[in-house]
């Protein structure tokens, strides 16, 4: 028996001590909601599920996978929809629009991992069920994770990159146990951002091609109807399983759910007054001051929302894509970057709304603007921070403020001088570099609103010699064009969230830039930059981490990859006046799937 201690002891030491199971997990910290929480704070619990909704998008489909390219990029809105909500697919986890980033039970029920995050285990809920009755299984989130490796598009395929074993563990337990690839905010991807599949449902040699055979999926609607290309109509499932957990409660509340396409904004929009689409999402300040003095306004029938999210701005701009020689060197970049005159287009296309934006997490503690780096940001800059222009570094970096007259010489002279730099010169009314050459690009529009903007630049780029041409695509080619990395300069959004992480290697990150279908529209390929992301997904405490996004922020901005545009602090929605919605607002703004149909009430 004396040796039976001894050797106990021994055994433990060389075991992996048990994981807690854990109800929620965040990227930082705790769960702000306890172990028996009942719902989010920003739903309405008491809400009778019934009615309908008709949302319009933009664009064409051609099959119902979303998952892979051999697709219109365009593919079917609300199978899997950070928008409207994940309808009929849904992922291990969800995330709580309330907190930076934090994740609570789903399909599996709880989660356990280390402190070191070397492995995460999820524990399904026993009650998970696809449409067709089957239970959602260990096997399926395997099945799952290695068919999107093996046949799925980015960023799908690259999610078991960083896992060095995948095991089923005991009858609803799989773990992920990683390897040396994998950062902190990894295991939180794996649980929210992949959709699980069915895998008695889906035969792997047909599932990189398009289809548009109904699928079966865990969520709380099924397809009803589709008509390919015009409109996809989703039922509810009555036998949805997840309806009573707590981070459904108050999700999902109409009876049918309709997705309409339409070719352009203006066609969506007469097809809003009309009162074939329920909810309007309004991205133009001229349109949202003007347009909407129609009869359905004036009477009631519509209703004008303005909602305000605790977030950062993101960045809009005119991206340059530097794989095209002209916009390899910085200071030619920076000089392009001034000569957008945002106070004359403020002034005379938006009615003054917008503010310029100077910073990629602009109104938030991660934004670098008007902050001299500290010492905790230095150290983790290193020798980096002799790249990072001085304005930039000491936080008095700004855009120049232009007079308003679309001419403003003095802010035009300082972008010719950039330009000068860069090795351009104004030779017999031209921009032109040493051999003669003009300096000339096109810019890849899609909507009319873009256009306008391009006109504006295009002008003011004009004074100074440089002939900029405008092309305006349909929503197939722009989507085929940008995929391919088709272009000189695109106008593209850059959304920004309190907790940016893994997305930010697909946007910047030098792994992407050569890849189709990659969010790498200005194709950098930095090895600063991908050292900064690294630190930013490995950063421990919340300190490190703001620092290494401030210092990631400073790199971006003195890179020139764009001309910075502009936001606005509000969400605006125009709605039916029978849809209604929460009053409790999360940080992250509205949540259009916590909302629901008046007259089911």
């Amino acid at each position: 028996m004396r040796h039976f201690i001894p050797f106990m002891a021994a055994l433990l030491i060389g075991t992996p001590a048990l994981a807690e199971p854990l109800h929620g997990i965040a990227m930082h910290g705790s769960p702000a909601l306890p172990p028996d929480y009942k719902h989010f704070s920003y739903v309405n619990p008491d809400v009778k599920k019934g009615g309908k909704v008709a949302y319009g998008v933009v664009g064409t489909f051609d099959s119902l996978n979303p998952f892979v390219l051999k697709s219109m990029r365009t593919t079917a809105r609300g199978l899997w929809d950070p928008i409207f909500g994940h309808l009929v697919y849904e992922p291990l986890m969800t995330r709580s629009s309330d907190e930076p980033f934090t994740l609570y039970g789903l399909l599996a029920e709880s989660v356990e991992w280390d402190e070191g995050r070397s492995f995460i285990q999820f524990n399904l809920n026993p009650n998970a069920k696809w449409s067709d009755g089957e239970p959602v299984t260990a096997d399926d989130v395997i099945f799952s994770f290695e068919l999107l490796r093996d046949k799925g598009r980015i960023p799908f395929s690259n999610r078991l990159t960083p896992v060095e074993k995948m095991e089923k563990i005991g009858e609803h337990g799989v773990r992920f146990t990683f390897n040396d690839k994998a950062d902190r905010e990894f295991p939180l991807i794996l649980a929210t951002a992949t959709p699980i599949l069915p895998k008695h449902a889906i035969d792997p040699a047909t599932f990189d091609q398009s289809t548009l055979r109904p699928p079966v999926g865990s969520g709380p609607y099924r397809v009803k109807s589709v008509s390919p290309g015009e409109r996809i109509v989703y039922e509810r499932n009555p036998d949805y399983w997840g309806k009573d957990i707590p981070s459904k409660v108050g999700f999902d509340n109409y009876e049918q759910v309709t997705v309409e396409y339409f070719l352009q904004e203006n066609t969506l929009f007469e097809a809003f007054k009309k009162g074939e689409i329920d909810i309007y999402l309004e991205g133009s300040p001229t349109h949202w001051a003007r347009a909407y003095d129609f009869p359905a306004v004036q009477n009631g029938d519509v209703v004008k929302d303005a909602f305000k999210p605790q977030l950062p701005t993101g960045m809009l701009g005119f991206v340059f894509n530097t794989r095209r020689p002209i916009f390899a060197d910085v200071n030619v970049r920076a000089g392009l970057s001034l000569t957008f005159d945002f106070e004359w287009a403020n002034k005379n296309l938006f009615e003054d709304a917008y503010t310029r934006t100077e910073s990629f997490w602009q109104n938030s503690p991660l934004s670098s603007l008007g902050k001299p780096a500290d010492e905790r940001e230095i150290k983790i800059l290193g020798t980096t921070r002799d790249r990072i222009e001085p304005a930039v570094l000491d936080g008095t970096y700004r855009l120049p403020r232009t007079d308003g007259s679309g001419a403003d010489r003095k802010v035009l002279r300082e972008s010719v001088e950039l330009l000068k730099k860069g090795g351009y010169t104004i030779k017999n009314g031209r921009m032109s570099d040493a051999s003669g050459r003009p300096l000339t690009f096109e810019v890849m529009t899609q909507t009319q609103d873009q256009e306008k903007l391009a006109i504006t630049y295009q002008r003011t780029l004009k004074m100074i010699g440089i002939d900029m041409s405008i092309r305006t695509v349909d929503d197939a080619q722009y989507q085929a064009r940008s995929g391919n990395f088709d272009y000189d300069v695109i106008v593209k959004s850059y959304p920004s969230s309190l907790s940016p992480g893994i997305e930010q290697m697909g946007r910047w990150g030098s792994s992407s830039r050569d890849k189709d279908g990659s969010f790498n529209f200005a194709g950098v390929a930095d090895p600063d930059l991908d050292r900064l992301i690294e630190a930013m997904l490995t950063a421990r405490s919340k300190e490190d981490f703001e620092a290494t996004v401030r210092a990631y922020d400073r790199m971006l901005i003195s890179g020139h990859y764009l001309v910075p545009l502009y936001h606005i602090a509000e969400q605006w929605v125009a709605r039916r006046k029978h849809i209604g919605y929460p009053e409790a607002l999360p940080l992250y703004g509205y949540q259009l799937n916590t909302w629901w149909d008046k007259r089911a009430q």
